[in-house]
């Protein structure tokens, strides 16, 4: 398998030492054995095998950077590791590494804000595969204002009553545990708390969504009609959600960088790779300069994406809160990966018009796959915006 983003196991640099190379190979092996060749059956499918999740559970991967005590792995681990983890995953699927990783952008919130009961009772179980957790915070009526949440909870006893809807959930369908984030109190972010809703709750229903890419990833709309549920399930105190929500946002952005420049990569690798054995008119197709153009201006913007990430990785590893570049960050890869997927599809020409399945590689479904990278996770426009303002533009 070629490594991705140019990064090769035992050679490290500035940022990558002994630990993370490990991480690498071991991932590696697992994505080559359990995910890979499973690939195109899940995506003509709709869904992964949920044995995946007690698979990577026992590996290590749905536990890494959590706590020992919970059954994690948080001893020698930072953000590298993570963009290790990123990076190797891409070598699968896109929707696959979505879903199961989407306990991610749950149970941080859970460690960030719950009481110890909390952590104790949701974190075990998804971390070892037994349980699924998801994060509901988009909404039918607005996905990136968030400041806008209208799904209510409302206090009544020792209950709290949620009506509203969720739309575009990760894991909506399988998930055991919802992360969901209710408007508590009065307009705009000062009244907004995250509540956990637990499958089965009576009123609590979902609805698959069907997409143009990530389809081995389960996408759901959530609906909520006169939910009841304790309020032992409140996350933090009333209306303290939303600094636990944007606590989320920076490894979130910079896992999405790194895989979407590994993406980016794996398209420049198949386009080599067919552009090496396909005959044009005597010659090889890499042989002609506009070919090896294109190739070099893919290089180019991986190349440079990467160093961008890496830098403020290390930036947020050391406390540093860059919160424009890593904005500006997201739209560099999305970017970066749109133009890849673009010209690796040209030099396929119409053998990367056909699904993996039937063509010569990867490149049709990360071709589908960048508009999701470029609207999820904060859309290029919401980004641009949000880096806009923090620069004093």
């Amino acid at each position: 398998m070629i490594p991705p983003a140019g990064i090769e196991p035992g050679k490290n640099n500035l940022f990558y030492n002994e630990s993370h190379d490990a991480w690498r190979q071991e991932l590696r092996k697992f994505v080559s054995k359990e995910i890979v060749p499973f690939v195109e059956e899940w995506e003509e499918a709709g869904e992964f095998s949920r044995e995946l999740y007690k698979k990577a559970g026992e590996f290590g991967l749905l536990g890494m950077g959590y706590p020992e005590k919970y059954g994690g792995t948080s001893e020698g681990i930072d953000i590298f590791h993570g963009i290790v983890t990123s990076e190797e995953l891409a070598q699968g699927c896109g929707g696959v590494a979505a879903s199961l990783l989407s306990l991610n952008i749950s149970l941080p919130l859970i460690m960030a804000l719950g009481t110890e009961e909390q952590k104790q009772k949701y974190i075990p179980p998804v971390i070892a595969g037994d349980k699924i957790a998801c994060l509901g915070v988009t909404e039918p009526s607005g996905g990136s204002d968030v400041a806008g949440i209208k799904t209510k909870a409302v206090r009544d006893g020792n209950h709290f009553v949620i009506n509203g809807s969720k739309m575009f959930i990760t894991s909506g369908m399988r998930a055991d545990y919802y992360v969901i984030a209710c408007r508590t109190g009065g307009p705009g972010t000062s009244g907004i708390s995250t509540i956990v809703v637990e499958k089965g709750t009576p009123g609590f229903t979902q609805t698959p969504l069907k997409k143009m890419g990530w389809l081995s990833s389960d996408t759901a709309a959530l609906y909520f009609d006169d939910v009841c549920v304790p309020v032992e399930n409140l996350i933090g105190g009333e209306n303290s959600g939303w600094m636990g929500i944007m606590s989320n946002f920076s490894q979130e952005r910079l896992g999405l960088a790194a895989g979407m420049n590994a993406y980016s990569q794996i398209c420049i690798d198949e386009a080599v790779t067919w552009a090496k054995d396909r005959k044009t008119f005597g010659k090889s197709l890499i042989e002609n300069q506009v070919i090896k153009h294109k190739l070099a201006e893919m290089s180019r913007k991986v190349n440079s994406t990467k160093a961008y990430m890496e830098l403020l990785t290390w930036k947020v590893m050391n406390g540093e809160q860059p919160i424009a570049d890593l904005a500006l960050l997201k739209v560099q890869a999305s970017k970066t990966m749109e133009y890849c997927a673009r010209e690796a599809i040209q030099i396929l020409g119409g053998a990367g018009y056909l699904k993996a399945n039937s063509g010569p590689g990867k490149v049709e479904r990360i071709y589908r796959e960048v508009r999701v990278n470029a609207i999820g996770g904060g859309s290029e426009e919401i980004m641009l915006d949000l880096a806009s303002r923090q620069l004093g533009f």
